[in-house]
């Protein structure tokens, strides 16, 4: 982060990158309400969903969910880093992540250590061990399909593992496919992240800046403006915001306004060659 930048404004952090700490994220209630939902799921296993179009808060979503699981005793939090991946290398990411020393080309042999590591965690614990797996919409059906039978036990009757999908439109059409149905019937708890209304979008504004330390960095006016042109995308209010604190910086403004806004994303057209 630059330094220069922190210190001119007096900020703790920047308010509108995609690392600023996950203590600082704005949750709206329907967030609220998964994150809740999902405390209480992990004593008992399954499947859960969250679903949105790119840039309305799925990603962010996971990120305070995994604070908030981290934050009960005994809980394993494991975060899969390629959805994409194979069979083979889907084991062996699993392996890492819960410290289970893995033969990825035995199928059979890797799920029986899986699932006897994860049967012991239950049995001293009161929560089953999870998994979050963001850009979802990117996996392999046949990986799919392998998690659903790794997840099951005693006769489908047992969950021995939460599993919290996260992806856009395109997951939702995977999951029709008859092949991951069943998948799909398992599902018990569901967000849907959307375009928000200005009002939201200001609301999130005006708590980032608060959590930073400098909540007059803009002007009333620009948080107005700002909300009303990012077509109700959090991702896309945060990069015009961005914009907006990397322009001021550089020129040392010492309030970020609606002037600014303009000089950046309107600039004046050239005046009509005369006929």
């Amino acid at each position: 982060m630059n330094k220069k930048l922190l210190s001119l404004y007096s900020l703790k952090f920047n308010p509108f990158s995609p690392e600023i700490p996950t203590a600082a994220l704005w949750v709206a209630a329907p967030l609220e309400n998964f994150c809740w939902r999902i405390e209480q799921q992990v004593g008992e296993g399954g499947f859960a969903l969250a679903l949105g179009d790119p840039g309305t808060g799925k990603s962010a979503a996971l990120r305070l969910l995994a604070a908030r699981l981290a934050q009960l005793r005994d809980v394993t939090v494991g975060v899969l880093t390629r959805p994409q991946a194979g069979v083979a290398d889907f084991y062996r990411e699993l392996g890492e992540l819960f410290a289970v020393p893995l033969s990825p080309h035995n199928r059979w042999a890797s799920a029986k250590v899986l699932r006897e590591k994860w049967h012991n965690h239950i049995e001293t614990s009161l929560y089953r061990p999870v998994l979050l797996i963001d850009e979802a919409q990117e996996m392999n059906p046949t990986v799919l399909c392998e998690l659903r039978l790794l997840s099951s036990a005693d006769l489908d009757s047992r969950s021995i593992l939460t599993v919290i999908l996260a992806g856009d439109a395109r997951l939702t059409a995977k999951l029709e496919n008859p092949d991951l149905l069943p998948l799909a019937s398992r599902i018990r708890s569901r967000l849907r992240t959307e375009a928000l209304p200005p009002q939201q979008l200001l609301a999130c504004l005006t708590h980032l800046l608060k959590g930073a330390g400098n909540p007059k960095l803009m002007s009333a006016p620009l948080l107005q403006t700002l909300c009303e042109h990012a077509a109700g995308n959090l991702r896309l209010l945060m990069n015009l915001a961005n914009d907006l604190l990397a322009a001021a910086c550089q020129q040392e403004r010492e309030l970020i306004d609606e002037k600014l806004y303009f000089e950046i994303f309107n600039p004046d057209p050239k005046p009509a060659k005369k006929p």
